[in-house]
Parts: structure tokens; C-alpha cells; sequence
């Protein structure tokens, strides 16, 4: 730990932990601050310093962040590396030190600024996303960016496999750049370009609803993969109630003009076509309606599905 540069690990959860282990490991972490959090979760990480002699700290909301200036004071980290950390970093710690703070965001930048990218990139149907390592400043996602670690995303990539794949991306991401700082002689410091920037607000019902009339199937699909799992699925109507569509993907055959959201075919029982507004279909296997979570062949037990519409 003496010959290493002394890290502090601001994390909002889970999606932090394997860059935590991993800087554990290589003797880097020296501190762990968590925002929000379950209860079993801030024990757990609270015993896990404990027992490894690592710092620990708990800012669950805003008002305890006036205690982290004095923290930071206290234990004089070499620098503060933030992974999902839910809350802006006030100006008196960030003046502990410039380009001491470094923000890895799940998203390119400047054009996925937000608390939700991975949403976002998926809903928008990119090929390739990335981490982005970036000095903090007073405003979200807007420091001067180190570098970005590019992801690629595969055709069925859905929220939850891309969070598990940037979780453990993060992981070397952070390592490498505790060791740009323990040996390179400078750091990268890029001004965001603002014509490329944009902001994406956390999604309301508003971004997670299927437009049947105006949505083509690519468009469906991305949404559902994008809503899976943490919006429990894309949201629709069906029968009049509120549903969500938890798994689809696209099937390249034409349905002659029927009205989109409109279930045109059951494939073995387990297995529903719906009609696009593009005259495609995409089938989907898993329904969630208020009765629960159900597979095709469950709701075609108690209903005829045929003809029956989405929207």
C-alpha cells in the first residue's frame, strides 16, 4: 500500500464491486464511500473493509454529503475514483485537489451524459458504447474526459447483459487508469465538445411505452431489450390493463397491412407474432400483465390469442 497511489472508491452499488475487488487486489483501494443503498448491502460492504483495514464511509443522502469534505481532509487520499455515485460532488471537496477526482461513466462522451446510458444506448440502437474515464467538475458528466473505452454491443444485448458486461469492463478500466497514475508522467485532460453534447433524463413512462403506431420493429425491440429487466419489460396495453413485453425479437416476414400491435400468429403454442407498423412481425415469448409474468402458452390457456392487439 506505501508504494501504490492511495485511492478512494465513491460507488453507488453493485455494478461498482467488481472495480472494487479488483482494485483490493492490486493494492490501489484505500477508502469506500456508498451513496444510496440497501441496508444489506452497506453492512456487507461496511464488514468487507472492515475485515481488509480499508476506510469506510456511508453518505446515503445530500444532507450527510457535508460530511464527506472533512472526511476526505482526514484520510488525504492521492485521488477519488467515482463509480455510479448518485450525487454531485460538492465544490469544497472537489477544491481537495484539481484533476484528483475521476468519474467512470457507463456511456460515451459528452454525447450520453445522464444518469441512464446504457438505456439510452440501447433504445437508440448503437453498435458500440463505452466507458468513459473523466476528471469531475460541479456539473454531471461534463469534466474533462481522460479517455473513452469503447464496448461493442451484440444484436441481442439487453439492459441487464450490457450492465454485467460494463461492470466487469469497468473493473480493468479503473485498474489501468490507477496504474496511468502511478507511472505515466501526464494525464489526458479533454474539453468536452458541447455540439456533441446531450443529456438524457432518467426514462418516464413517456420513453418506455411502445408507440405501436409509429414504431417499426427494430425500434420495438430495441425498447423491450432496453426496458429488460430493470423496467421489467417495454410498456403496453393489453385488454385495456397496463402489460409489459419482456423478450422479442424480429421476424422478417410481411403481414399484408394488419393493424400494428395486432397478434397475428401463435408459433407451438409458446410463441406470438405481432404486426409492426414497418409490415414486419416480432415475436415475443414472455408477457407481464397485472396477473403476474407469464410465457405465451400460460396466457394462451385462458385467452384466444389470435386477433387479439397491443396497444
Amino acid at each position: 500500500m506505501e508504494n501504490n497511489v492511495k485511492i478512494v472508491l465513491l460507488c453507488g452499488g453493485r455494478f461498482a464491486f467488481p472495480a472494487l475487488q479488483l482494485l483490493a487486489f492490486e493494492k490501489f483501494l484505500y477508502a469506500v464511500a456508498i451513496g444510496k443503498g440497501s441496508d444489506n448491502i452497506v453492512d456487507a460492504l461496511e464488514n468487507e473493509c472492515a475485515n481488509n483495514q480499508i476506510k469506510f464511509n456511508h453518505f446515503p443522502n445530500k444532507s450527510k454529503m457535508k460530511n464527506m469534505k472533512d472526511w476526505i481532509n482526514e484520510i488525504k487520499p492521492d485521488y477519488i475514483f467515482s463509480i455510479s455515485f448518485p450525487f454531485l460532488i460538492p465544490d469544497d471537496v472537489l477544491a481537495y485537489g484539481t484533476k484528483k477526482f475521476i468519474n467512470f461513466h457507463p456511456g460515451p462522451l459528452p454525447q450520453y451524459r445522464g444518469v441512464m446510458p446504457i438505456f439510452d444506448v440501447l433504445k437508440n440502437q448503437e453498435k458500440q458504447t463505452a466507458i468513459c474515464a473523466h476528471f469531475m467538475n460541479s456539473n454531471f458528466d461534463e469534466g474533462n474526459i481522460i479517455f473513452n473505452d469503447p464496448v461493442n454491443i451484440n444484436e441481442a444485448e439487453t439492459y441487464g447483459s450490457l450492465t454485467v458486461k460494463l461492470s466487469n469492463r469497468i473493473a480493468q478500466v479503473t485498474l489501468n487508469m490507477a496504474n496511468m497514475l502511478q507511472y505515466a508522467n501526464s494525464i489526458p485532460s479533454i474539453i468536452q465538445d458541447e455540439e456533441l453534447a446531450y443529456y438524457y433524463e432518467k426514462p418516464t413512462l413517456s420513453d418506455t411505452y411502445i408507440n405501436w403506431k409509429k414504431m417499426d420493429a427494430d425500434e420495438i425491440v430495441a425498447l423491450i431489450h432496453a426496458c429488460n429487466p430493470w423496467n421489467g419489460g417495454a410498456d403496453t396495453t393489453f385488454l385495456g390493463q397496463p402489460a409489459k413485453i419482456v423478450d422479442a425479437k424480429i421476424i422478417n416476414k410481411p403481414h399484408h397491412n394488419i393493424f400494428p400491435g395486432t397478434i397475428v400468429s401463435i408459433i407451438d403454442e409458446n410463441e406470438i407474432h405481432i404486426a409492426t407498423s414497418d409490415n414486419l412481425h416480432i415475436s415475443a415469448t414472455i408477457i407481464q400483465t397485472q396477473e403476474g409474468i407469464q410465457t405465451v402458452k400460460q396466457l394462451h390457456t385462458k385467452l384466444n390469442l389470435i386477433n387479439l392487439a397491443f396497444n
